[in-house]
């Protein structure tokens, strides 16, 4: 009996850490700009808006639209394999940033530009859960 492929896990650095430390809490943050309001993703050293170093993390709503996306048919790994088809689709969140995730659950038959989607997370070991999203009703 053959192991199950391993999945392959990102690697925090010290600037994406809070965003990695906050997935794993059930929490979706991203860098907003004290100086000019903006939201930004991904994460940067500096506003890439105003160019100012005042940076926070903060929580977003998890809530927004599909932007775009394309159903996978083929798995860049061993381990998406076992997932085929799959839908991995940008995201505009209610706050601005676009990000990339997967949508899961009937996404392949239902996903859609313009769709509503909120974020969920898929814990992936002890330290690290994935954001993905669910289509809303």
């Amino acid at each position: 009996m053959s192991e199950a492929p391993a999945r392959p896990l990102p690697q925090p650095t010290d600037l994406t850490r809070p965003y990695w430390q906050a997935a794993a809490r059930g929490e979706l943050h991203m860098q907003h700009c004290g100086a000019c309001g903006r939201w930004q993703f991904y994460p940067r050293p500096f506003c890439i808006h105003c160019e100012a170093d005042a940076l926070q993390w903060r929580a977003v709503s998890g809530l927004g639209r599909i932007y775009t996306y394309t159903v996978n048919h083929r798995a860049p790994n061993a381990f998406m394999k076992a997932r085929l088809p799959y839908v991995v689709a940008i995201v505009e969140l209610d706050e601005g940033p676009r990000l990339m995730a997967n949508v899961l659950g009937n996404a392949v038959d239902q996903a859609g530009i313009g769709k509503r989607v909120k974020v969920t997370f898929e814990a992936v070991s002890e330290e690290v859960a994935l954001p993905q999203f669910v289509l809303l009703e």
